[in-house]
């Protein structure tokens, strides 16, 4: 049985079609990352499994029932751009996510509680690497460390599905390597499920373990809006890597970046 299933989904805004005939079953425990053109509708499509955004038609399923019109603890998202408070102390910015789920009415925990609050988010901070730095300001940090935040913030709330949109982006290739090891390290212990949008091929292969193309295959000049983009390449990764490597070797120019010559996968598993 699919854990989320996918089922023919578009997005419309007015006349203009982003996404079309979507089609997709995810096991449980996958993790899918998502490449293609710029504005093919990646984003888009993590808007509408956060819940975020309702399918213009078609429908999303979340273990069978549909899923939730809006945002829940039971989805995990981290943005390239570092989604912290910037006037909470690190611990404080984990922390918040255990005390609002508990006490709608205060925002926060008192006593026993809190204590217990505070050690959970500094065992999660210390996970990520930022154990010596609970004390800090988010303008203190590095933007590594802030995505480390980040991402602490996204598994104290024990998510079962975790959206990723371009988190590493932004970073350094030193620290990008770095950010890799640690989000597959906590995928490997959590057990979630886990779609990442990138615009790197090489972290897609190397991360993902499924790869997910969209693009648009059909294009009208008169009226560039009319078709939307499509699931057009679906390509396991953990069978056969080799096999897997031809495969992404072989997709279309536009969306190896244009750079068919360039040794994309180099660095990735084999």
């Amino acid at each position: 049985m699919s854990f989320i299933e996918i089922d023919g989904v578009w997005q419309e805004y007015g006349d203009h079609v982003v996404l079309e005939r979507l089609k997709l079953d995810v096991g449980e425990g996958e993790f899918c990352t998502l490449v293609g053109a710029s504005g093919c509708g990646k984003s888009t499509f993590l808007r509408l499994l956060l819940g975020q955004e309702k399918p213009s038609r078609g429908m999303i399923r979340l273990a069978g029932t549909p899923l939730p019109a809006e945002p829940d603890p039971g989805r995990g998202v981290v943005f390239q751009r570092y989604s912290v408070f910037p006037h909470l102390k690190v611990l404080d910015n984990v922390v918040l996510g255990l005390e609002l789920p508990q006490s709608r009415f205060w925002g926060r925990l008192f006593g026993g509680k809190r204590r217990a609050a505070r050690r959970e988010a500094a065992a999660m901070l210390e996970r990520v690497g930022l154990g010596q730095d609970l004390g800090k300001y988010p303008h203190q940090l590095s933007g590594g460390m802030q995505q480390r935040l980040a991402i602490a913030q996204a598994f104290i709330m024990k998510p079962r599905v975790l959206l990723l949109d371009e988190p590493f982006g932004a970073l350094d290739p030193g620290i990008r390597k770095d950010m890799h090891a640690l989000i597959l390290e906590l995928w490997r212990e959590t057990g979630l499920t886990v779609f990442m949008v990138t615009h790197d091929l090489s972290e897609g292969f190397s991360l993902g373990s499924r790869l997910i193309v969209f693009d648009k295959t059909r294009q009208d000049p008169q009226a560039p809006n009319a078709y939307g983009a499509r699931v057009t390449y679906d390509i396991p990764l953990n069978a056969d890597r080799r096999a897997a490597r031809q495969r992404i070797a072989a997709l279309p120019r536009h969306i190896l970046g244009g750079c068919p010559d360039k040794p994309l996968l180099e660095g990735a598993d084999a």
